[in-house]
Formats: C-alpha cells, structure tokens, sequence
C-alpha cells in the first residue's frame, strides 16, 4: 500500500530572509493528537499540560522560556535558540519559529521514563549543583525593609518566637542609585554588623540586586563608555523608567559581567554578604520592543532569551573565584540550562489570589519538567493582599501549605495598605508594603502557619536526599505523579496533586472556602494519610477532608515493609 500523499507543499523547515540580515524560520512537525507535552518554562495559565497551546518564546516579567519539552510518548525536545519566536503544539501540527536566526538547532532524546529523559537533558544542559542545607527551611521576604534596624526587629522577633529563619532578605531600593550596587549609608550604616548579628541567630542575609544603571549613578558613565550597557536602534537608549532614567547592564558582555561583580564584591561580599537576588533579570524593559535593544552578543531579537542564564553566570564565577562553596541565588527569569549557575528561580510577579496559585503549582511542575529543579514563589502572590482580609488569610494560609512541600518556602510580598517612603532621598524615597511576617495575620493564621514551619523543619533530611537526586540525576523535587508512575495511566492526567521526591504525595487546595478534596493515589503501593494516620491502597479516589489547618498529604509505604 503506497503512503499517504499530499500536494500541500508545507515545508518541514522553512528559511526566510529578515529584514535584519538574517531569517525567520519555521521547524515544523506532525502532531500527534494524543500526545501530552510538558516543560517549556513558566507561562501564568493554568494548562500543565501544553498540548493545544501556542507559546510565546520570550523572557517577560512572570514568563520565563525555557524552551524544553518532555512527551508522553517517550521522547525530549530542546529547542536550541536563544532568540524571541513562538511554539505551537496544535492537533495538526507542531511548529517551532524565530523571528531572527542564522540557524535551526535543536536536540531530541528518546528514552523509556520521564526519570531518564530529564538525566539525560541534565547531561546535556548540566546539572544544578547540591542545595545548600541553610536554604531548606523558612525565607522572610517582603516589599520591602527599609532600614537595618527593621531587618535586625524582625529577625530578633523570629529568634525570640523560636521560629526557625533560613535567610532574610533586604529588596530593592536599599542603595542610593539604582546601579551604584551598594548600600545607602544613612538607612544601613553597618552591613558587616548586621550580617554578624543575622548570623548570630542563624540566619542568612540575601540582598537584592538590578541590572539597572541609572544615568545619576555614580558607575553610569564609566559603564557607558566602556559599552558595558545594552543598546537601542531607536530612542535615547533608556530601557526603563521606574523611580529614574535607567538602561541595563549587558550581561552578555563578559567584561560587564566582571565590572558588576567587582562592585558586589567590594559592596557586600567583603561585608559578609554571599546571597543575592537576580532581580530584573528577564530583563523587564519598560516596553517589550525586542527589536530595539542589542546585547554584545547579538541583537535582541536573535539572542535575548539567554540574558537571565548570562546574568546568573557572573556571580557564579564570581562567588567561585571566591571559592564560595555553598551557592544559592534567586533569579526572576531563566533560560535552557541556567540550573548549573545555582539559580533558584522565582515565577515573578504575580497576583495575590487563588487562581494565580493555580498558575504557580503548574508553573513549579513545569519548571522542574524544563530541567529547572529549584523554584519558588511568592506565598500569598506578589501584587496585593490586604493584611486584615479574611479571605486574603485563607489565601495566605493555602499557599503556605502548598510551599511547605515547594523546594523552597518563602514569603514575599506587596502587602495592602502601603508604608510611606521614609524621605525623599537615595534609599528612602521608595515606599513599602504592609508587614508580611507570619504574625502579620492574626493569632489564628498564625499558629497555623508556625505548624507549617515546623512540617518544614521535620523534612529537611528527606529533602536533603530529594536535592541530591536533583543534583546527581536531574529530577524535579516537586513532580506530577507521572513522573513517578508513568505506567499508571491516570497518574497522566492528574494536575492538581504532586508527589515531593518519591516519599509524599501532597494535594494542596486551590478554592476559597473549600473543606475537602478528591485525592487519587497512584497504584503500586499503600499510602498512609498523615493527618488520621489511615492507610489505603493505590489505585483508588478518596475524598479527604481539608479543614483550614491542613491540606492532604500522604506517605507512600512499599508494599515489601508493610
């Protein structure tokens, strides 16, 4: 029998001549309609499953292209070019496109588990180094501490409460321009002796970060001379208007990479301060005209995507010039095989409800599925979330639930009602959003999230070991079950549970007011419910209550010990 024939002429790839000097091409394939795609970064929807979506494939606040996808028919798909375009995993065909490139480069694997796809990407793109084990327990953020006194009250509060605090950290605006990468003296007048007292009490200090240079800092011109900022083909070269006229730096210029760093190191390293958040990173031009902006190492266009990956290099091979050996940094953006520069990735900011935590818990599997095993997000939402709200607590308190089996717990927000600025000079012009420690709302909420602190306290060596597997083999530490089940058809289409390494399967809730939730445990095994202790076989849906103080979590017992 001959094969099937058509006259269509649809090319399987396609070159264009641009209009920059280059081509926009097309890599086309065809699809499967039941096939079942996963990966590809963060994208603020609700599809973990990517099958019937359209991509775009370009670095956004809250968007991270990541672009690598695993199928449910045994194979991983790495689309190899940094540059802006889109994906679409249609019923009819898959189709892959830049807008500007000299190339089409992509890698595949074909593999019989998802566990063995995501090795071998490892291999290929590297593996994230081993988590350092201060960064496991609880991280105190918000928008934003002002002052080194607020950091010290805070933190002494956590230690006099007996919380365990992991790391604390300083946000933006903390210095007197926006590129001059230091602290304002007058709101922190001792860095050195605010990290000796933090570390005192056994806690880290993390510091904010921006690519920002702003015309009025003191390292603007230096910068601007020696090419070390990104460039524009129109307009007077601003690439951001937020609290000033600012321009990122290029971090795809490695002289700029260096010039950075040395200002760090001078700045907070030789302080005692070795943590750092990769703020801006994507990075957030005021408008999205990639067209407009050039990197050293090409046009935006063509090579834009890789940024945040050349962003979180430069202080990976500064902190190991420094022979630093526990690195952790938290990054706004991310690019295929940013993983091996200890970018803990954070999906930005978002909206402080709960269909925005929706997006989140796809989001983390996600990430972890696009070879990117440490990722957070902000509990309770970025963008809003008042204080005295009930609704906002009960927010609040789910999304603490969900981040405590997250590989990174860690609060952070824009709290209603705003603080005033505390002048209107250097660090002090920017304003802050409401307290946001876990006292903040009421008693109640309170003592449940303390309770949540200490579940995190209790896992750390088990996630120790799940780290490690992320270290040595590339695995996700938060995984849909099919990551773990393959075999298990239903395990396929389940997107709301998730199992933490190979031990827990947690079923967070996602809905205002809701007090119970079906819950299907994959078969294999027998799984005990570690809030009444009851034990159920595999295989099965069960209805389990959700009281506000907890969420479903279950404890897989091999059928060998039971």
């Amino acid at each position: 029998m001959n094969q099937y024939s058509s006259a269509l002429k649809i090319k399987a790839r396609e070159f264009k001549p641009n209009n920059l000097g280059d081509y926009h091409t097309h890599l086309r394939f065809e699809a499967n309609d039941n096939e079942r795609i996963y990966g590809m970064g963060q994208y603020q929807q609700k599809q973990l499953n990517l099958k019937g979506c359209k991509l775009e494939l370009a670095q956004r606040n809250s968007q991270a292209s990541v672009p690598f996808m695993i199928s449910n028919k045994g194979y991983g798909f790495l689309w190899n070019n940094p540059g802006i375009g889109t994906v679409t995993f249609a019923n009819n065909i898959t189709d892959w496109e830049s807008i500007d490139t000299d190339n089409i480069d992509y890698w595949i694997c074909a593999e019989d588990t998802p566990k063995k796809i995501m090795s071998s990407y490892a291999d290929v793109t590297g593996h994230a180094p081993e988590m350092p084990k201060f960064a496991l327990g609880l991280w105190q953020s918000k928008l934003r501490y002002r002052t080194q006194d607020e950091v010290l009250k805070i933190a002494k509060k956590y230690y006099r409460l007996h919380v365990p605090l992991s790391v604390i950290v300083i946000d933006y605006f903390h210095w007197p321009m926006q590129g001059d990468y230091k602290f304002d003296p007058k709101y922190f007048p001792n860095p050195a002796q605010m990290v000796n007292e933090l570390n005192k009490m056994g806690i880290k200090l993390m510091v904010s970060v921006w690519p920002n240079i702003d015309q009025k800092s003191e390292n603007y011109s230096e910068m601007k001379i020696k090419g070390y900022l990104v460039k524009t083909n129109r307009g007077n070269g601003i690439t951001m208007t937020f609290q000033g006229n600012t321009t990122f730096f290029d971090a795809t210029n490695p002289d700029a990479r260096c010039f950075v760093w040395k200002k760090i190191k001078q700045n907070y390293y030789e302080n005692g301060i070795h943590l750092f958040w990769l703020d801006e990173a994507e990075p957030e031009y005021s408008t999205y005209d990639f067209d407009n902006h050039k990197l050293q190492l090409g046009r935006d266009t063509k090579v834009g995507n890789i940024y945040p990956e050349l962003y979180a290099k430069g202080f990976y091979d500064g902190e190991g010039e420094e022979r630093q050996k526990e690195r952790i940094n938290l990054i706004r953006s991310a690019w295929a095989g940013i993983q091996k520069y200890a970018a803990l990735v954070w999906s930005g900011d978002i909206d402080a409800s709960f269909q925005s935590m929706r997006y989140q818990y796809q989001i983390g599997l996600n990430m972890g599925l696009a070879g990117i095993p440490w990722w957070t997000s902000d509990i309770g939402g970025f963008h809003g979330g008042d204080n005295n709200d009930p609704e906002f607590r009960e927010l609040l308190i789910r999304w603490f639930q969900f981040a405590t089996y997250c590989p990174v717990l860690r609060m952070h927000g824009d709290r209603e009602p705003h603080e005033n600025p505390v002048s209107g000079i250097g660090g002090g012009k920017e304003g802050s959003g409401a307290p946001n420690e876990i006292w903040s709302y009421g008693d109640e909420t309170f003592n449940i999230l303390r309770n949540y602190v200490d579940k995190r306290e209790k896992i750390k060596p088990y996630l120790e070991i799940c780290f490690k597997e992320s270290h040595n083999y590339g695995y996700p530490v938060m995984r849909p079950l099919f990551f773990n089940y393959p075999d298990d058809p239903n395990c396929w289409d389940i997107e709301t549970e998730h199992m933490l390494g190979d031990k827990y399967l947690i079923a967070p809730i996602f809905k205002l007011g809701q007090r119970e939730r079906k819950v299907y445990l994959p078969v294999g095994h027998r799984w005990q419910n570690l809030n009444d202790k009851s034990i159920r076989a595999g295989g099965i849906w069960l209805k389990v209550d959700a009281p506000l103080d907890s969420i479903p979590v279950f404890k897989k017992i091999d059928e060998k010990n039971s």
